[in-house]
């Protein structure tokens, strides 16, 4: 069992143990954040990118009622425009550098996940929700603006145009199994096991072979961007440094041996 480190800020806190990275967020009731919070976040991306030990992170609240509300409303009506523009940029370079890192990310969603909240669960590679974690949506159109850190185009990507047109134009919220049923979440889960399942899976990735793993993320994540022919090619590349790590080697032996893989992530 490796040891467990605990990082403490004022609007989160990022636990790490046996790979995997626990970031809780906890600015306040709602979640509800400003730039402070942001730039914490993206301290804590960029510490977890360099840990090597990390293979995956686990996105989550501490809040019982919410995952994220998304941005503090009276902090953005306060705000110059060009601040507001400025610092949406700095969310959607934040929340690009989950989509580049290595590690898996999940976004554990436990309580109501709207606007910049459902934002940063896009961000992240899975979202797995309680059945009782409340609605899910992007409402900003309430507002008589967009979701600007990657709302439109992230969800277009992962429930299709017509549907995130729908959701965006209406501002309209939807229940976990609602969500599970457009492909916006992963997994729902009944709401007392939302957090040990996600960890559960969290722990199975982190024991199994994380280079392939990572490059598996690599090759989906940046392949979607590519036509077809180069995607391929690009698989092809990872591919073949997969074929040169101790974890292929280890993979194929264990397999003709009839045993147990013992995984070094290398």
């Amino acid at each position: 069992m490796s040891t467990e480190t605990l990082t403490e800020k004022k609007n989160l806190t990022v636990k790490k143990q046996n790979g995997i990275a626990e970031v809780h967020i906890h600015v306040n009731k709602s979640n509800s954040y400003d730039l402070d919070y942001y730039r914490e976040f993206n301290a804590a991306i960029d510490d977890i990118r360099f840990d090597q030990d990390i293979k995956v992170a686990v996105l989550m609240s501490d809040m019982p009622k919410f995952f994220s509300a998304g941005a503090d409303v009276s902090f953005l009506k306060s705000a110059d425009p060009k601040f507001k523009t400025q610092f949406c940029l700095f969310c959607n370079e934040t929340l690009d550098k989950i989509a580049r890192s290595p590690q898996i990310w999940i976004a554990c969603l436990e309580g109501h996940t709207v606007g910049g909240g459902l934002e940063m669960a896009l961000a992240c590679d899975l979202r797995f929700m309680g059945d009782q974690a409340g609605k899910i949506g992007l409402p900003e159109i309430s507002l008589g603006v967009l979701a600007g850190t990657g709302g439109t185009q992230r969800l277009l990507r992962q429930v299709g145009h017509s549907k995130a047109l729908d959701m965006n134009i209406t501002g309209e919220t939807v229940s976990p199994q609602e969500a599970f049923d457009i492909n916006l979440v992963d997994k729902v889960y009944p709401q007392e096991e939302i957090r040990q399942k996600t960890l559960e899976y969290a722990e199975n990735i982190a024991s199994n072979a994380t280079y392939a793993a990572s490059n598996i993320k690599l090759s989906i994540m940046n392949g979607k961007e590519m036509p077809l022919n180069a995607a391929i090619r690009y698989e092809g590349e990872l591919q073949n440094l997969l074929f040169r790590s101790e974890d292929a080697q280890e993979g194929l032996s264990s397999f003709l041996e009839k045993r147990e893989p013992n995984w070094s992530g290398k």
